[in-house]
């Protein structure tokens, strides 16, 4: 007999479906159930793709054992922490509260029946091992105390309560005069952190932190500093050379468990391929490395390959790949040496075995290659002495036959609900990388992304934060707004489409009226209509994915100059004024709202291209080559009427280029010569 998450949009809620716990999904029959027979609620929140969240369900939620000992004492409740990432939050930080831990996922929770937590951990086994109790133990336990202890636990409650309450920023008087001191602070923590010898910042495990390394990008753009250029460029070249990049199949996994980027957790998120997409896209228009175009290339491929719906039907972007197949860790992914010997000829072999090191000692668990690039190819040719141009053919004929090879193996689960905020991340990165490399199939697949979002997520003037098989639901969080603004206006800048530039506008607006602090400033994570919950959290540092306060601080500006109208950035101003204590704190945990910041201290360049669509459309390719971070081009052929004031150019039968530095514009130029010098001049 399957249980309530049958139901569900979720494939994790619905792989419990069939486990012996009487699970309810989060809502209000959970809620008054416990409430009716004064229960505590046990909510385990997890993830699909989450290898130890797979553990502790096949340990514990399969048995039936377990199952009875949970059902007879809670009211249990499973979450997906991507569905629900407002809960997500609140019991995430209750952890490191009760704790002094950090978290991660599964997250286990005892909570009153009026959502008040009084316990939190993260995977227990099923009997004491690791050092950890056994999760029968501790829900006797749990149950005991709260038979005999309650009054003590409904004290502890409500000062946790009122605890989270106080970590709500509640912003200052938006007086703040606007420095640069938090981007020269924010930059050397940064070179302080950095691994010089590997790459990245801190030790093992080793996350790519994509948001940080946008921000050296961007300094290095605006002064010139080297060092910020190197930390990005050796990180990359890590990344992408290492164990972290599928050196076969294209896409990066979540993190790798050493300092030297060799072996990954194998999951994959779409988040992270988003954020790097465009990372990526952007230091080769800096750069000009060719290594970068090839993993903006395969990763592209990548997400349009395994993580999007037929364009034809839907074009919405899944979620992520498990870690696991067939119950094992990286079993889809990695190589026995005589396996791929077997596949190979022996120039191919021998291209391969110098490549990936694989005459060395296997790098996973003693026995099995996780391919690693171990020597670039030019050194390769060097060592076999034969021309590179014969080494790049070979290598390509190696990835072919091992990718058709890997093919036929049990692929990892896919997680393939769309999520809004995740699906507006690679909208933005496939629109960035499209323009960058016109590429027109990308800058489709990143339209088609869209308009699946237009079509089955915003509803009435709403928008909704998932859906799986054609049923959308949830409340929208500030991430989902914030992050789809901005892709709106990246997209905007690849393909311009004015009823897009609507829809921008529209969700400009629902920000400031459903999510804005009229009186703290900046953007709770929950809309004003939202169901009431233990706390309304207001993020400001980024985490795993960058904090929406930051990107609607940005998006908003940056929709004032291509709008005209002006309460989008005063707002984002606003914002950034009321919380300037928190960017002087702790500047290095804020990096999407430092970059708002760069763009309120140098405004905003706008550069606005009218004419024949054909020449429009060819300067325009030639400026998105540029990296131009402060930068936003929209290209207007003559035939395109209803615009912006602010955008309505006046048509002269060829090219003209309007830039604009905040409110400020200069005089059309007709050659692009001339451009080139405006737009490249530092801001």
């Amino acid at each position: 007999m399957s249980n309530r998450l049958a139901q569900e949009t979720s494939p994790y809620l619905r792989q419990h479906a069939d486990n012996p716990v009487d699970w309810y999904p989060w809502g209000e029959e959970a809620l008054a159930r416990a409430q009716r027979e004064d229960k505590p609620i046990l909510l385990s929140i997890g993830y699909s793709a989450c290898h130890w969240c797979h553990v502790m369900a096949h340990e514990s939620f399969e048995d039936a054992e377990v199952a009875a000992l949970m059902n007879r004492l809670f009211v249990n409740v499973k979450v997906d922490r991507e569905e629900r990432p407002d809960l997500d939050q609140i019991y995430q930080l209750a952890h490191q509260m009760m704790t002094r831990r950090p978290g991660g996922w599964p997250l286990t929770v005892m909570l009153t029946p009026r959502q008040e937590p009084f316990f939190a951990g993260t995977y227990f086994p099923k009997q004491a091992r690791y050092n950890l109790m056994g999760f029968m133990e501790l829900c006797q336990r749990i149950g005991q105390v709260w038979r005999e202890q309650r009054s003590e636990i409904d004290r502890h409650a409500l000062q946790l309560r009122d605890a989270l309450a106080q970590t709500v920023p509640q912003g200052g008087a938006a007086r703040a005069r606007l420095t640069a001191a938090p981007l020269a602070s924010a930059l050397a923590a940064m070179k302080s952190s950095f691994d010089r010898d590997n790459g990245g910042f801190g030790a093992a495990p080793k996350f790519p932190h994509p948001g940080e390394l946008e921000f050296c990008l961007r300094r290095h753009a605006a002064s010139a500093d080297a060092e910020a250029l190197h930390i990005v460029t050796h990180t990359l070249d890590r990344m992408a050379l290492g164990g972290l990049f599928d050196q076969i199949g294209g896409g990066f996994a979540r993190y790798c468990v050493d300092a030297q980027w060799t072996i990954p957790h194998f999951e994959k998120m779409l988040c992270d391929n988003a954020h790097l997409l465009r990372l990526y896209a952007d230091a080769w228009c800096l750069t000009g490395n060719d290594l970068y175009a090839r993993v903006v290339e395969r990763t592209a491929a990548w997400i349009m390959r395994e993580m999007q719906s037929p364009l034809d039907r839907e074009g919405g972007y899944y979620s992520s790949l498990d870690a696991d197949s067939e119950h094992e860790e990286g079993k889809y992914y990695v190589w026995e040496r005589d396996a791929i010997r077997g596949l190979l000829n022996d120039e191919e072999y021998a291209v391969a075995a110098a490549h990936y090191g694989l005459e060395g000692t296997p790098n996973f668990e003693g026995k099995h290659w996780h391919l690693n690039v171990d020597l670039r190819l030019a050194a390769v040719a060097g060592r076999l002495g034969v021309p590179l141009a014969d080494c790049v053919a070979r290598l390509h004929s190696v990835q072919a036959k091992l990718f058709a090879a890997r093919a036929q193996r049990v692929r990892p689960g896919r997680d393939g609900k769309v999520l809004t905020s995740w699906n507006a991340l690679a909208i933005a990165g496939m629109a960035r990388a499209g323009n960058a490399f016109a590429r027109t199939d990308w800058i489709d697949s990143a339209r088609s992304a869209m308009n699946f979002v237009r079509r089955v997520l915003w509803r009435e003037g709403r928008l909704l934060a998932t859906c799986k098989d054609g049923r959308a639901h949830l409340n929208a969080y500030l991430d989902d707004h914030a992050y789809l603004l901005a892709a709106s206006i990246e997209l905007l800048q690849a393909r311009f489409e004015r009823g897009l530039l609507d829809f921008a506008l529209q969700l400009g607006e629902a920000l400031l009226a459903r999510f804005e602090d009229q009186e703290g400033g900046a953007f709770f994570f929950t809309s004003n209509d939202h169901e009431s919950l233990l706390a309304r959290m207001k993020p400001l540092h980024d985490g795993a994915q960058p904090s929406g306060n930051g990107v609607a601080m940005l998006a908003l500006t940056r929709l004032t100059h291509i709008s005209g109208d002006a309460r989008f950035a005063a707002s984002a101003e606003r914002a950034l004024r009321a919380h300037w204590s928190t960017l002087e704190q702790a500047p290095n945990a804020c990096s999407s709202m430092l970059m708002a910041l760069e763009e309120q201290l140098s405004p905003t360049r706008t550069v606005i291209l009218r004419g024949p669509a054909i020449e429009v459309e060819d300067w325009k390719r030639r400026l998105a080559r540029l990296y131009l971070p402060h930068g936003i081009v929209l290209a207007l052929d003559d035939g395109l009427d209803g615009v912006p004031e602010i955008l309505a150019k006046p048509s002269r039968g060829i090219v003209n280029a309007w830039v604009c530095e905040g409110v400020i514009c200069l005089e059309p130029v007709s050659r692009f010569e001339d451009l080139l010098g405006l737009v490249s001049k530092s801001p």
